[in-house]
């Protein structure tokens, strides 16, 4: 495997699945080898642009062929995760499966003990914790050269509710809203920077539209073990836009401007037309103008994010900058560039940690257990916002 090709297919061709195939189409290492989608337009999209790779309707086929894929990566809708997930394994496939792992924890236990049986992989991404500047943070924090961790301040404001949605993403039972969706970026943002568990949580999740039932903001105190605590603080209701803080870079890397309320105004008018899932699809699945735009854009022309991070520790504040990240101390400011890695950073890490664990054998770093345990976090967020207690994990 080490001087071999991993053969790749793609479970789901909406948005993440879509975004992933673009990030890693020129990697060397990697041939896109099949997918699968209910959708034929979709489906038509695709094998036009990978006439040697195969179409499937059927998830469970593509799962369950044989010689055709190496590995999968999972991106359909939550509640999915799990079924597909151990099918996968069972069938001899290393697995990507998206964020969140399921949607509950015993579910990751049934994938655990399926990646146990089956002998393959499991990583478990997108999420921001894979990002570049993250991952240098978290590695300057745990080297000790910035003395202790302290805490972790992170804020947010998007317009993640106005999306078009299914029905399944505005229903938090179905795996909708920020809880499942956003706060695991979050949570494993700090998890990577502190560098180890977290211990107890208190917060309080907010309803603010109730044409949109579910969870669309939320503000949380993590306590870890160490002793470093972090603040997590999400809107997604379009009013505010965090980008403002971070020099006018969008999540993905791209140069914005502002354009509050925009999400908003789009998503009504649009409504007046069609169904709001078609709409999804039309806007976010394979060959959709979305879809073009990240593929005509090329590489990124800075590092992702999400949102506004600051890590403080006894010597240095450090946050993300748009090519690296700023180190804050005694002496004043300095940036650490990041080198730009090939594709999308982050979606490319994703891969690259699944081709170490096969070349290596060694369990990579965010396997089952960790998004496990990122889940735990989620869930214990919703609980304390319910209860309005400290949760103890």
């Amino acid at each position: 495997m080490s001087k071999q090709e991993l053969k790749l297919g793609v479970v789901g061709l909406g948005l993440a699945g879509s975004l992933m195939i673009n990030s890693i189409s020129a990697h060397p290492r990697i041939r896109i080898a099949a997918a699968a989608d209910f959708n034929p337009l979709i489906r038509e999209r695709f094998s036009k642009d990978y006439p040697d790779a195969i179409a499937y309707e059927s998830a469970e086929d593509l799962l369950s062929s044989e010689g055709v894929v190496d590995a999968v990566y999972i991106a359909t809708p939550h509640n999915f995760h799990c079924q597909q997930a151990v099918f996968a394994l069972q069938h001899g496939k290393h697995v990507i499966v998206e964020k969140p792992m399921a949607l509950t924890l015993e579910d990751c236990d049934r994938m655990n003990a399926a990646v146990e049986a089956s002998g393959k992989f499991l990583v478990v991404g997108h999420s921001h914790g894979f990002d570049p500047n993250v991952a240098l943070i978290g590695d300057l924090v745990q080297s000790g050269e910035m003395g202790e961790l302290c805490f972790i301040n992170m804020f947010n404001y998007n317009d993640f509710i106005y999306r078009p949605r299914r029905d399944d993403e505005l229903d938090t039972a179905k795996g909708g809203g920020i809880i499942f969706n956003q706060l695991p970026h979050q949570v494993e943002i700090a998890k990577r920077i502190d560098g180890g568990q977290v211990h107890s949580v208190r917060a309080k999740t907010s309803i603010l539209d109730q044409e949109r039932p579910t969870e669309g903001a939320c503000m949380a105190y993590l306590d870890f073990e160490s002793g470093a605590t972090a603040t997590l603080i999400y809107s997604g209701y379009d009013h505010f836009d965090s980008d403002e803080f971070h020099y006018w870079t969008a999540e993905a890397g791209f140069e914005k401007g502002a354009n509050h309320g925009n999400a908003y105004r789009n998503l009504e008018a649009a409504k007046l037309k069609a169904d709001e899932a078609d709409l999804r699809s039309e806007k976010f699945g394979y060959g959709s103008e979305f879809w073009t735009m990240f593929r005509d854009m090329g590489p990124m022309p800075h590092q992702p994010h999400f949102g506004v991070l600051i890590a403080t520790c006894e010597k240095a504040d450090l946050r993300p900058s748009q090519d690296g990240i700023h180190v804050y101390d005694k002496n004043g400011l300095r940036e650490i560039a990041i080198e730009r890695s090939v594709g999308t950073p982050g979606y490319v890490d994703v891969i690259e940690e699944l081709l170490e664990a096969i070349v290596t054998g060694e369990t990579p770093l965010h396997n089952g257990l960790w998004a496990r345990d990122t889940l735990a976090v989620c869930l214990a967020i919703q609980e304390a916002s319910r209860t309005r207690k400290e949760i103890i994990l």
